[in-house]
């Protein structure tokens, strides 16, 4: 594996990692169209705990106060505050998800490689940023983090639950879903990235488990230094470039482009297999 792919795979978990286009896709189709080879577990582990740590340090304030809100619930033995609340709320909504991950993971696990399985899904993840901005219409939702209910946070869980299938993106259906529940832009996005860290970090965790008790190709230092750096910082920037647009704009750019970049990765497919 090159500095080169390296870099540019480095990039692309970044950006996918949390712009509403899904990086599953993205790393199947995009190595596909270069023509390189699918990327060693142990380069997959190092980008995925980059971006894993972008999440961390961009929301580091935020989680300093939910994890002391956690020790509070601990010794109250209730929820008393706002925070203690939307850690609850977190709690919940990740439960879907492992459960949605236990069930369907391994069902899901040989469309991972597959190019065109991975191009007709991202027109789910089209149709779920467009079917949110239609329903919410001209109406904005007023609802905030701490205004979220249970059943906000379990129909966002599920929706997290729903990204597991290769080419749907978890910021995308879960920002969907969140704005579906009437929560303001910024605070479904917000909650998106919140929810979303225990589920990326135990991701990690668990890949890196497979990479300790398996036998996995070496790799240059180097190379796994480029693809760390350059998933951390783009992933970080991508977290503030999303959290920006959200607040001003609706998602239909990125809808748009999944359905083109869904569309000519089917095109070049049939091409290439003489339709």
């Amino acid at each position: 594996m090159s500095l080169v792919e390296a870099l540019v795979l480095g990039i692309l978990q970044g950006f996918t990692e949390f712009l509403p286009i899904s990086s599953s896709a993205h790393l199947v189709l995009v190595p596909w169209w270069l023509g390189w080879e699918r990327p060693p577990l142990l380069f997959e582990v190092t980008v995925h705990l980059g971006t894993t740590a972008a999440l961390i340090s961009y929301f580091w304030d935020d989680w300093m106060y939910l994890i002391q809100a956690g020790f509070q619930i601990l010794r109250h033995r209730a929820i008393q505050s706002a925070d203690e609340k939307v850690l609850f709320l977190i709690f919940i909504s990740t439960i879907p998800g492992v459960i949605g991950g236990v069930l369907l993971e391994p069902y899901f696990e040989n469309e991972l490689s597959d190019p065109s399985f991975t191009a007709i899904t991202l027109y789910i993840t089209a149709t779920l940023l467009i079917g949110s901005e239609w329903y919410t219409g001209a109406a904005l939702g007023n609802k905030t983090m701490q205004d979220m209910t249970l059943w906000d946070s379990v129909f966002i869980g599920i929706a997290q639950a729903v990204a597991i299938i290769p080419g749907v993106s978890r910021s995308g259906s879960t920002i969907s879903a969140g704005l579906v529940r009437s929560l303001n832009r910024e605070s479904a996005a917000r909650f998106s990235f919140l929810m979303a860290t225990p589920v990326i970090l135990g991701a990690g965790v668990k890949q890196l488990l497979d990479v300790l008790m398996g036998e996995q190709v070496k790799l240059d230092g180097g190379v796994l230094g480029v693809g760390f750096i350059s998933s951390v910082v783009v992933g970080y920037a991508a977290i503030a470039f999303l959290l920006n647009f959200v607040r001003r704009q609706k998602l239909y750019v990125f809808a748009a482009y999944c359905i083109l970049f869904a569309t000519l990765s089917l095109v070049g497919i049939g091409i290439r297999d003489g339709f």
